[in-house]
């Protein structure tokens, strides 16, 4: 069975070394330009040469996340940006920009690219758009069904990977305009405002309220290792594991029980969680564990409502109290410095264990069933809920492993000490093969050399990476060698195995062109609307009867009629060929732009996300470059679609008509073809829109929709 990657994620340098030793086979992670998790430490160029040396020196591929939309103003230092990487020898470049793939393939013919989730590949028709892009690897949408992964691993050559564990979003990747619609963030540009993680009312048409927990977008973590399995028997190559803003402790034990689990698996053919490990885990970081849409969870499965942060484990409840201490009765064992939440429905409460009692009696551990006395500086309720959302001996215990640098590449080495002939020293990491030649040894006048010898100094290998698998001795008798040459030929040859690991991809730079039609300057009306318009001001109208609008999920376009025209929403519909491309494929710059109009896109919808001074930028870059006019299309009138998600209320609630914030906002739910929809509860609006015709856009468009 071929092997299968484990991809852990880093976001400091405590997580890169937490990775190793969890048995990483690959990381990723971003430095601090154009990651999708701008608000994690991330790395500094410096950080960024070091992390792919070392990462390299122990056989862990490194991938850098590029994979927020990028700007026209942006464009040079992205490019230069991926030139630094690809010259320090990356693995791959995560990307989620169809200009910027584009570009940047063309440039660095040799750069790996992998499709960002952000991307939102969820089809095979989307798959292969990717692939004829000359994508390695596609990061699938959380929500792609196991027998479209399956599919897409039969029908492509891609490489294709999948998220295994951590949070997860509620709209499908990239296609969440929520953060944006309320204020200057952008999850498409690596700013999230995690609104999924806020307290909301669901609201029928009446204003009845539906639902008693607070947190109806909030999602469970995704936990599949006891599906491990069913990914990889479709043939799934990489296995990961979200979490670059998580801490070290997390990230070590979600890696090392992902790779224990698979190795087990590709042994045994028995999928094989090790409790213990998993129950530390829960202490570590857990929301409730779900196994996620793409393993067939339903909607009622999927969701945390109650809380949107770290659960803990559950170890024990009050059953004392007054204004300055309570007694806890425990149900599992604690110690000094542990981290808890007291919770009940009306009431949450966290500190830090520092002091606490036995029978009166101070201590620093306490065992299940004993009651401990802390204080307090509130009034907590009687049998509230007490949880530990931080162990310190777990903590305590992951540190050390850690620091001690267990993990180690297994050598094999060979010496040959023979009368007459030089010394030979050979070292092998079972890919990699280096031999170094010592002196011709001299007889022995009174200390002969002996194997012991050499055993108890050449398996000594320091601080180094490298254990020694197996050694073979060949040595002849009466031969006589200084202990400090076997020394030297040692660190000789691990230093040159660690240049042979530390290896060197092809550097290659092409110049970027494109061939682009020329269209016509005009000055257009379009609307998108479910009612049948006769004899309007408008050149092109979407709606059943003309130009359908598709939506931006679709499994498969193979039922289409190929002869009509489509406004499409997602990458997948560029495999049809009578088309428009809708805002949703999140067009910013001219480089994607180019690129639609080259396969046979009529007309490009730009993001909703740009502003005028971005707009000019993005037409007068492509006038300026390719001396041609764009046909672009712009949104001017809309109730803005924020998210579409495979969640449903339907099937949890009792048909919610609106999500309601906590200023009273109410944002309207639509139900279409087993998806949910979020719109904003305001229209989006441009002003003076026909100014916008002096800038260069062709058409602009109305939205009417009724809700």
């Amino acid at each position: 069975m071929k092997s299968v990657e484990v991809l852990a994620p880093v976001g400091n340098m405590d997580a890169f070394y937490a990775a190793i030793e969890g048995g990483a086979d690959a990381i990723y992670l971003a430095g601090k330009l154009f990651g999708a998790r701008a608000y994690a430490d991330n790395f500094n160029e410096e950080e960024l040469i070091k992390i792919i040396e070392t990462s390299h020196l122990y056989g862990i591929k490194v991938y850098v996340t590029c994979n927020t939309l990028v700007l026209e103003r942006e464009v040079n230092n992205f490019i230069n940006y991926i030139e630094f990487l690809h010259k320090n020898n990356v693995d791959a470049i995560i990307m989620q920009d169809l200009g910027m793939i584009d570009l940047v393939r063309k440039t660095f013919p040799n750069l790996e690219i992998h499709a960002s989730t952000q991307a939102h590949i969820h089809n095979l028709e989307g798959a292969k758009v990717m692939e004829s892009l000359g994508v390695k690897r596609v990061v699938l949408a959380r929500e792609t069904p196991l027998e479209i992964v399956k599919k897409i691993k039969e029908e492509t050559g891609l490489e294709v990977e999948v998220f295994v564990h951590g949070a997860l979003c509620a709209s499908y990747s990239g296609m969440c305009l929520f953060a944006r619609s309320i204020g200057p963030r952008s999850g498409n540009r690596g700013t999230c405002s995690g609104c999924c993680r806020l307290p909301y009312n669901l609201q029928d048409e009446n204003g009845k309220i539906l639902n008693s927990d607070k947190y109806p977008l909030s999602m469970k973590d995704l936990n599949t290792l006891e599906y491990l399995d069913k990914l990889i028997e479709i043939g799934v190559d990489s296995l990961k594991i979200e979490g670059r803003m998580k801490s070290y402790s997390y990230v070590y034990l979600t890696t090392k029980l992902y790779k224990d689990t698979l190795n087990n698996y590709l042994k045994t053919k028995e999928i094989k969680v090790n409790s213990n490990d998993l129950w530390k885990l829960e202490n570590v970081f857990n929301r409730e564990f779900t196994k996620g849409f793409m393993l067939g969870a339903k909607s009622n499965e999927v969701t945390n409502p109650i809380s949107p942060n770290h659960k803990g484990v559950l170890i024990g409840k009050v059953i004392k109290s007054n204004n300055s201490y309570i007694t806890i009765k425990l149900n599992n064992d604690i110690s000094i410095h542990d981290g808890l939440r007291i919770k009940n429905k009306d009431f949450e409460y966290g500190l830090v264990l520092n002091l606490f009692k036995v029978n009166d009696k101070q201590v620093y551990k306490a065992k299940n069933g004993e009651d401990i006395t802390i204080k307090v500086n509130k009034k907590i309720p009687i049998n509230s809920k007490v949880f530990r959302t931080l162990s310190y001996e777990i903590e305590s215990e992951i540190k050390d492993i850690i620091k001690n640098k267990l993990r180690k590449v297994k050598i094999d080495l060979e010496i040959k000490i023979k009368s007459n002939k030089n010394i030979v020293l050979k070292v092998s990491d079972k890919v990699n093969t280096i031999e170094v030649f010592g002196n011709i040894p001299s007889p022995s006048l009174k200390h002969e050399i002996t194997i012991e010898n050499i055993k108890e100094k050449i398996l000594k290998l320091g601080n180094t990476i490298y254990q020694v698998d197996n050694l073979k001795i060949d040595l002849d008798n009466n031969l006589f060698v200084p202990i400090s040459e076997i020394n030297n030929l040692k660190r000789d040859a691990l230093n040159l195995l660690d240049k042979k690991r530390i290896y060197q991809n092809k550097y290659i730079k092409k110049e970027y062109s494109i061939l682009v039609p020329d269209f016509e300057k005009v000055s257009e009306y379009t609307i998108l609307t479910d009612k049948d318009i006769k004899n309007s001001k408008y050149k092109y109208i979407y709606n059943d009867n003309n130009i359908i609008k598709l939506p931006k999920v679709m499994d498969s376009y193979n039922n289409l009629d190929k002869n009509k025209e489509y406004l499409i929403g997602e990458i997948g519909g560029l495999s049809l060929k009578n088309i428009v491309s809708d805002y949703s494929l999140n067009v910013t710059n001219s480089y994607t732009v180019a690129f639609l109009h080259s396969i046979g896109v009529k007309r490009v919808t730009l993001s909703l996300e740009l502003n005028d001074k971005e707009i000019e930028d993005l037409i007068n870059s492509y006038k300026n470059r390719y001396k041609k006019n764009p046909n672009l299309e712009l949104i001017v009138k809309t109730n803005m679609e924020l998210m579409v998600l495979k969640l449903n209320f339907k099937d949890i609630y009792n048909n919610p008509k609106y999500l309601v914030d906590r200023f009273n906002n109410k944002y309207y739910l639509v139900y279409k073809n087993n998806l949910m929809y979020i719109y904003d509860y305001k229209n989006f609006v441009l002003e003076n829109p026909s100014e916008y015709f002096k800038l260069g856009i062709n058409y602009l468009r109305w939205e009417d929709i009724i809700l």
